[in-house]
């Protein structure tokens, strides 16, 4: 557009109404919204802001005020009510517990990521027909698959995989956590540790560390009972360290009872401190003897 001025003509730049009318848009939209849909939307934005900086205290105060205002949804799991604006209440709740998940993994909450999961694993199962699905859910179903492998429940594991569908197995966040579990049960501990490198999303890295200490201490065990001392660098081989340092803080938080002298990593002391218990003999025969004699009279 030009303006006349004397004998000149002057450009105006014209104004981008998208961009300067997008407040109010989203304004408008917020008031059409059912008040408690409105007053859920405005606290979640609050608890991604706090999330953002890393205030987590602040956001579980604002998650456990979000979970109280959820119950107010009669469209959500269990009771699927169809209401006018339930496609935007099982979304925003979907958001809400998937942020749910994450904050646990975050503050290191294991129970809470359990309790977490449950709440929200109804919208990716029951709600799978209401909703598109969540850009997250390969994401989190992958951080449930590696919380079980580091608590041991091997047999949950697989129960969780038979019940994920074979395009879901093809994803980077599934496969990875079931060659983890492969490797970990062959015994390839080198190769569940590295792996931590080629971790599918940041959050996965919290529970990678559990499985590596746990790995860490599985062969710590068994090396002092193997060996009297072993050399630095074949102790650092041993446990999977690629620097001294890492070792020596290791020695120094895990195992104090160890020794760290002359190059060499000292077990001796270990298992001087190791209670020598009795095993019972005479006990044991007179039990085997006694469950013997009551099974010849059974038969």
């Amino acid at each position: 557009a030009f303006v006349r001025k004397g004998s000149l003509f002057f450009a105006i730049k014209p104004v981008r109404i998208s961009e300067k009318n997008e407040s109010s848009r989203r304004k408008r939209n917020l008031e059409a919204m059912d008040p408690q849909l409105t007053e859920v939307s405005q606290q979640f934005e609050r608890f991604k802001a706090a999330f953002v900086r890393k205030d987590y205290s602040s956001c579980s105060d604002l998650l456990s005020k979000l979970k109280v205002l959820l119950t107010k949804f009669k469209s959500l799991p269990p009771l699927f009510e169809s209401t006018p604006n339930a496609a935007q209440e099982l979304t925003i709740a979907r958001d809400i517990y998937e942020h749910a998940v994450v904050l646990s993994v975050k503050t290191e909450d294991q129970d809470a990521f359990e309790r977490d999961f449950f709440q929200l694993k109804p919208y990716y199962v029951d709600a799978r027909n209401r909703l598109p699905q969540s850009p997250q859910e390969h994401l989190i179903l992958g951080l449930n698959l590696l919380r079980l492998l580091v608590q041991n429940r091997i047999a949950e594991f697989h129960t969780e995989l038979e019940l994920l569908s074979s395009a879901t197995l093809e994803n980077p966040c599934i496969k990875h956590a079931v060659e983890l579990e492969q490797s970990f049960m062959e015994g390839a501990y080198n190769r569940v540790l590295s792996a931590r490198q080629t971790a599918p999303d940041a959050t996965y890295v919290y529970f990678m560390d559990l499985l590596a200490k746990t790995i860490r201490d599985e062969i710590a065990g068994c090396s002092e009972k193997a060996y009297d001392y072993v050399s630095i660098s074949d102790a650092k081989q041993m446990l999977l360290f690629s620097s001294d340092q890492e070792l020596l803080t290791y020695v120094k938080e895990e195992h104090p009872e160890w020794e760290v002298k002359d190059g060499f990593v000292v077990f001796q002391k270990a298992k001087e401190t190791l209670p020598c218990k009795e095993i019972p003999s005479l006990q044991l025969i007179n039990q085997t003897l006694s469950y013997a004699r009551e099974l010849e009279r059974i038969v």
